[in-house]
Formats: structure tokens, sequence, C-alpha cells
């Protein structure tokens, strides 16, 4: 079972959940709230319904946590003028210092991962990794 993909990713998920945690913690968001506010940083005006299916997440838990975001000062939401019943996805001053943070943390955790790898190693990981994702996706569709 250590051998598998399965477990070397679930390893490596909670590797990098580890070192986040103290840090998100610091920043007042969790590693669920981050990936939001990643979603909206790199797709500014998006709608919610955009974020729950890039995220494989439930609308009414996207409604929840973009409410508590919002609470909290990360994120705004405007009325869309095309359609009036949807909102408009923005992060606040405060959302965007946390999705610069953020990206500096992975770009560190990419660091020490891959400390042992040459270049050429680490794009071929990355490249295999990028099909095995997209090939998922696919089946997914099917």
């Amino acid at each position: 079972m250590k051998d598998t993909l399965a477990f070397l990713v679930s390893q490596l998920r909670r590797d990098f959940s580890s070192y986040c945690g103290s840090r998100l913690q610091e920043m007042g968001v969790t590693q669920g709230e981050l990936f939001y506010i990643i979603y909206i940083g790199n797709h500014e005006g998006c709608l919610a319904k955009e974020v729950s299916a890039a995220l494989a997440a439930d609308a009414g838990y996207t409604a929840r946590l973009l409410a508590k975001l919002e609470e909290r000062g990360f994120l705004r939401q405007e009325v869309n003028p095309q359609d009036k019943r949807a909102k408009r996805l923005y992060l606040t001053e405060a959302g965007e210092r946390i999705s610069r943070a953020s990206r500096q943390l992975f770009v560190q955790w990419d660091e020490e991962v891959f400390s042992q790898f040459s270049a050429e190693e680490r794009q071929t990981l990355l490249a295999q990794m990028r099909k095995i994702r997209e090939q998922r996706r696919a089946a997914q569709d099917v």
C-alpha cells in the first residue's frame, strides 16, 4: 500500500497541510478557505457557481463559506449587472494579502520538496502529475 500513488499523495497532502497550518492560522483562514481565496483572486469577478464547479464543492457549502469570508473582511460580493440574482466576487485588501502570502507558501514548500531534484526531474514529475490530473478529469466527464 505504501507504494501506491494514493498513499503517497495523501502523505504529501498531510505534509503540505502541516507546513501551512500555523501560517494560515496566523492569517485567520483555514486551508479549505484558502483555496476559495486563491480561486477568487485568480478569477476576479467570478460567480459563486463558478467557484463551486472549479472546486467541486456543493453550492450550499460554497454560499456559507463565501458569507463567512465576506463577514471576516476577505471578500466582497457585488450584484451582477447582467443578472441581479447573482453576485460577482472580489477580494478585499485583506483577501489580496492572504492570496499573495499563500502563493509564497506554495513556492516555499515546493522549494523544500524539490531541493534534492534536478530541474529536469522536477519538470518531469510535474508533467506526469498534470497528465494524471487531466486523465482523472476526463474520466469524471464521461
